[in-house]
């Protein structure tokens, strides 16, 4: 393997470990929201990063490498939502999960910029990956606002 080859992995990897956390966290917030519309927002994201998962999965199986199955250090952001949820209520956990969002949107940025991404993902994180998260970013805002 090529150095670039092993770069583009790595990245896809924390990508992937990065979508595993929030999946994981979106499931513990759930616990801490019971009404509609918030409810149903949480849901709708959490599906939006298991797609992310199975999208970010394919492309590390297409490099012919097993991808990663858990969040690693990542899962400790979605323990310290949980913990946000329990102790502080849903408004410091929408911002938790606010600020979880803006992270992801850092890591596809910075893949972006990396040379060494191949062009297929950085496709995939510019036409569907990226615009996902600004728009959880949205509709978490604006469900914080009320």
């Amino acid at each position: 393997m090529t150095a670039t080859f092993d770069e583009c992995i790595e990245v896809s990897n924390s990508l992937l470990r990065g979508e595993l956390s929030a999946v994981e966290t979106y499931t513990q917030a759930l616990g801490k929201f019971r009404r509609e519309p918030e409810r149903s927002l949480l849901m709708s994201i959490r599906a939006d990063h298991q797609d992310s998962v199975v999208r970010l999965r394919r492309h590390i199986d297409d490099m012919g490498v097993q991808p990663d199955e858990n969040s690693g250090v990542w899962g400790q952001f979605a323990k310290a939502v949980e913990g946000f949820a329990k102790v502080f209520g849903q408004t410091t956990t929408l911002m938790a999960l606010e600020a979880g969002e803006l992270s992801g949107v850092d890591d596809y940025m910075v893949a972006l910029d990396d040379p060494e991404i191949m062009d297929e993902i950085k496709q995939e994180i510019r036409d569907v990956l990226l615009p996902r998260l600004e728009r959880h970013l949205d509709s978490l805002r604006r469900v914080r606002a009320k």
